[in-house]
């Protein structure tokens, strides 16, 4: 099982994990054509996809998935409060084979297990993901307004995670943001500050972690240094040990042995 990232933050967010024969995207908040060009960095086209799967409606989630699903014939996972956000947003489900996503019910994809769970964020239906090839298991916790004791459990003795660390507090709130988006983004269904993951990380079990990266940092209202520092607070490990998922990069594929 592997996993990689071909962006992270608020201009789009596209997450690429394989197990076996199966290949899915969680989220695709890029255009296609850029889709397409991020995956061919990873050695990968759309043809070696079977799915997406999206969080949630946010643009920086969904923005190009309708049409990349449509033009490569994939198939489209979502809850169905994120599928009616998309529709009265103007999306067509026209041509696109779709999935509807319970978050309480485990689903397949080819030798991938999926795991959704509910997670308080201000979207119609939010889910996250714990990725799973039957012996190993991926988090992935990209929005999030605050923990809750459902998230941590679920996220316990995973083998890797991808855990948001969207802002330092003093510089959201000292910031050039308007007071309404502030609150948004700080209050309990908006991000997670590095402080609150650091928490979150800490109260899970870590015993089987080989690989933590840092996602969805505001390029605004971050730093890359403050978000691993949390997480390596959490972690008792030295800095450079978290990986970090960039908006213009991603991260290169981690493999879980």
């Amino acid at each position: 099982m592997r996993f990689a990232s071909l962006a992270s933050g608020s201009k789009g967010n596209c997450l690429v994990v394989e197990a076996g024969g199966s290949r899915l995207i969680v989220d695709c908040g890029l255009a296609p054509r850029e889709t397409v060009r991020r995956l061919e960095r990873l050695g990968l086209a759309p043809e070696d996809l079977a799915a997406v799967v999206l969080t949630h409606e946010h643009s920086d989630h969904s923005r190009g998935a309708f049409a990349f699903a449509a033009r490569h014939g994939l198939e489209l996972c979502m809850t169905r409060g994120t599928q009616r956000a998309l529709e009265e947003s103007g999306d067509s489900l026209d041509g696109v084979a779709t999935r509807l996503v319970d978050a309480r019910t485990p689903f397949a994809v080819g030798d991938l297990e999926l795991h959704p769970f509910t997670v308080p964020h201000d979207a119609r239906e939010p889910v996250q993901y714990v990725l799973s090839d039957g012996a190993r298991r991926l988090g992935v916790l990209t929005d999030i307004g605050a923990s809750t004791r459902h998230v941590e459990e679920t996220l316990s003795a995973c083998d890797a995670l991808v855990l948001e660390c969207n802002h330092d507090l003093e510089m959201l709130w000292g910031g050039s943001y308007p007071q309404w988006l502030k609150e948004r983004i700080g209050g309990p269904f908006g991000h997670l500050a590095n402080a609150q993951a650091e928490r979150l990380l800490a109260a899970l079990d870590r015993s089987r972690l080989k690989h933590v990266v840092a996602a969805h940092l505001s390029e605004q209202n971050n730093r890359p240094q403050l978000a691993r520092a949390a997480l390596a607070r959490a972690l008792g490990c030295a800095e450079h040990w978290v990986g970090l998922a960039t908006q213009d990069e991603g991260f290169g594929w981690r493999a879980l042995e």
